[in-house]
């Protein structure tokens, strides 16, 4: 099994566990965490594992962006930009149209990126203390490719909500929307988790993998438009005064001071 630097993968009894591994960063992603996810996916993805699960180390599931990554992008060209950008979408389509069943066990925070990917999951489980929140446009981001897994998931209405307020949600609120499939104990979260990955893998792994298709398949147009639209938008708003003094105030830990 391959070694990664920012994530761990463990296989047993056909489940395949992928955890975010950079607690002291509240597992907040990186390029580089964002490449090893995509080749994790898509290994499990041709592997004889049945059940794919998701984890975070520590105290958080996902902060989001790391700030190193924040820095970075204040100089990055629009070339650059466009990778980035393509590289957020490729990692939420891998693992949208992951042929295997996908669980995400939440228990602490999952933030921005980290919200798309919990609950991009077919079963997102999450303890009662865990928090969620699509946080980009605080600091002059877009929430462009994750808006249009959104608005497939919730709905327009209840999706601009979310995106225009960046406010914070706990795990009851999420499961009345539909993006948490159940609240579990903390206590109980993990055995939970098997208790659905043993109901998945009782079950016909070509059915599995054929429903997961026709799924993607029936999304498949109008994603392809979304997304498309979401990364020329994307490029856009990294161009703009308000990105870069989003960043800024971020960074320096101030409110932003935004152009009228």
């Amino acid at each position: 099994m391959t070694d990664y630097a920012t994530i761990l993968v463990t296989e047993r009894d056909e489940v395949c566990r992928i955890t975010l591994n950079r607690p002291d960063r509240r597992n907040a992603m990186t390029p580089e965490m964002q490449a090893e996810l995509i080749e994790a996916m898509r290994a499990a993805g041709e592997s004889a594992c049945r059940v794919v699960v998701f984890t975070g180390a520590g105290e958080a599931f996902c902060a989001g962006l790391d700030l190193s990554s924040l820095q970075a992008m204040k100089d990055k060209t629009a070339e650059e930009h466009r990778e980035d950008a393509e590289r957020i979408a490729l990692l939420f389509r891998t693992l949208y149209e992951l042929p295997k069943p996908t669980i995400a066990a939440v228990h602490g925070a999952a933030v921005a990126g980290g919200t798309g990917i919990a609950t991009l999951c077919d079963f997102t489980l999450a303890v009662p203390a865990a928090k969620f929140g699509y946080t980009e446009v605080r600091i002059g981001f877009v929430p462009a490719v994750v808006s249009a897994y959104l608005t497939l998931q919730i709905g327009d209405k209840r999706a601009r909500d979310l995106l225009l307020t960046g406010r914070l949600f706990e795990a009851e609120e999420a499961q009345r929307l539909g993006l948490v499939t159940e609240v579990v104990e903390a206590e109980k979260l993990m055995a939970r988790v098997q208790e659905v990955a043993t109901v998945l893998k009782a079950h016909s792994p070509e059915s599995l993998a054929a429903t997961k298709r026709l799924l993607a398949a029936q999304n498949k147009l109008w994603l392809d438009q979304a997304l498309d639209a979401a990364l020329t938008t994307q490029a856009k708003a990294r161009g703009t005064y308000d990105y870069q003094e989003g960043i800024a105030a971020f960074l320096e830990k101030r409110k932003p001071i935004w152009k009228s």
